[in-house]
């Protein structure tokens, strides 16, 4: 077979690698922007950056993973590795390596729930931070006086816990910092309630709690902000989440745990009457180890026939009593003098204070200002009697001197163009135009001609 013609060959099309990468990269988009992968994690990495780097791998293959910052704040647990799971997202390709990848957007443990494994991580971790030491754990205090509540205001366990609270000990101080106990939001409400008690150092101890429901309204115990929150609060910490058989993050971390809210009331408040048959039988058992001490006492000086010591000492303490009597009798009778005494001080110094007594003085002190008051008011009228009629003589002379009274007898003002007052005609030329004032009105004239004297 002969050569090909040139004009015969194929056109070839040339591409680049950056063209050839991203063709591959739509067709990928295009074909996989949201599919299910199932595999198990491995090579987990968080970088500063908050994205998290892994893959996703069975027995024949693996995927290179990322789950970016945005995503990964929505996920109920964070990437772990040899944990199998069905991740949700699109494949994309990254130019700089020509390699693709998934860019994960959901997360789903299989066989295992997302709310349960990142219970367990944040359990383990915050084990491994010793935040679990049984040794940091504080003791209740015995009869607390001001008790902190940290729940809702309108759910059961608050109506639980005053009554409870207010039945065992009677004149208690309680304080409640309403808070949201689920949904968004209730976690960071929660901490800053701890933090607030923590601060300000009023409670003794702090219950923090609500009632019972399902795994997901109680999750705002299970976050790690309430955990750091209660293990950094100085007060001792009360978790009462739930029912018995409920058990989150915060009961582990808090001083004490209280199967319900009910229960860490009981707990934290002793009641009274229990403290009072307490008190009874520690007092019944002291009488009773007095009286025996007593009893042996009293046979050990028998049996060292000390009676007569005894007695000499009786008699001696009596000595001492009666002179104790004694020097009691001449102090009372040195405090009767003293009172006495003070008693007719204060009579003088009150009947002094009659004698001079503020009311009549301040009596004086009036009829002084006003006598003063009404001899300033005669003088400013006697003044201003005077300056007024100084003021009329002024204006009568100042009346008599105005050229104004000239003009009533007919005389006359003439001005010229500028406004200057005409006294000799040899100012004036013909043909000027002057303004001459009467008594009333006034005349624009024009000079035909002027004749000096």
């Amino acid at each position: 077979m002969g050569p090909i013609s040139p004009n015969l060959e194929p056109k070839r099309r040339i591409y680049s690698v950056s063209e050839l990468t991203h063709a591959i990269r739509n067709l990928l988009e295009d074909e996989f922007w949201d599919i299910w992968v199932a595999g198990e994690i491995s090579g987990t990495k968080c970088a500063a950056s908050g994205h998290y780097y892994f893959t996703l791998k069975d027995e024949e293959a693996v995927l290179a993973c990322v789950c970016y910052r945005s995503a990964a704040r929505l996920l109920r647990f964070k990437p772990q590795d040899g944990i199998a799971v069905l991740a949700r997202g699109r494949l994309d390709v990254y130019p700089p390596r020509g390699a693709y990848q998934l860019q994960v957007e959901a997360l789903e443990p299989l066989g295992y729930g997302a709310l349960q494994l990142a219970f367990e991580q944040l359990k383990k971790r915050l084990a491994a931070e010793g935040l679990f030491d049984p040794a940091r754990k504080r003791p209740l205090p015995l009869f607390p006086r001001r008790i902190g509540l940290v729940t809702s205001p309108d759910g059961a366990a608050i109506r639980d816990l005053v009554s409870i609270l207010c039945r065992r000990l009677p004149g208690i101080h309680l304080r409640l910092y309403p808070v949201p106990v689920q949904g968004e939001g209730a976690a960071s409400a929660i901490a800053e309630a701890i933090d607030y008690f923590g601060r300000s150092g009023w409670p003794d101890v702090l219950i923090v709690g609500r009632g019972g429901g399902s795994p997901e309204d109680l999750w705002a115990f299970n976050e790690e902000l309430v955990a750091r929150a209660i293990a950094a609060c100085p007060v001792p910490v009360i978790s009462a989440v739930g029912h018995e058989s409920d058990f989150t993050i915060a009961d582990f971390v808090a001083d004490l745990r209280a199967p319900t809210p009910s229960a860490a009331a009981e707990l934290v408040a002793p009641e009274r009457r229990q403290l009072a048959a307490r008190v009874e039988e520690a007092r019944r058992k002291l009488e009773q180890a007095l009286r025996y001490r007593l009893v042996r006492a009293r046979n050990e000086w028998h049996r060292r026939g000390i009676e007569r010591p005894a007695a000499m000492l009786r008699r001696a303490i009596g000595r001492h009593f009666e002179r104790l009597d004694e020097l009691d009798e001449r102090l009372r009778q040195a405090w009767r003098r003293q009172l006495e005494q003070c008693r007719r001080n204060h009579d003088a110094l009150e009947a002094r204070l009659r004698r001079q007594d503020l009311r009549l003085r301040l009596g004086e002190v009036r009829r002084r200002l006003e006598a003063l008051r009404a001899a300033m008011a005669e003088r400013a009228r006697l003044r201003l009697a005077t300056s007024r009629g100084r003021l009329e003589r002024l204006a009568a002379m100042l009346e008599q001197l105005s050229p104004l009274r000239i003009l009533e007898r007919g005389y006359a003002i003439v001005h010229d163009s500028a406004g200057r007052i005409v006294r000799n005609a040899a100012t004036v030329s013909a043909g000027d135009l002057l303004a001459v004032r009467l008594h009333r009105g006034r005349l624009e004239v024009l000079v035909t001609q002027s004749r000096p004297d």
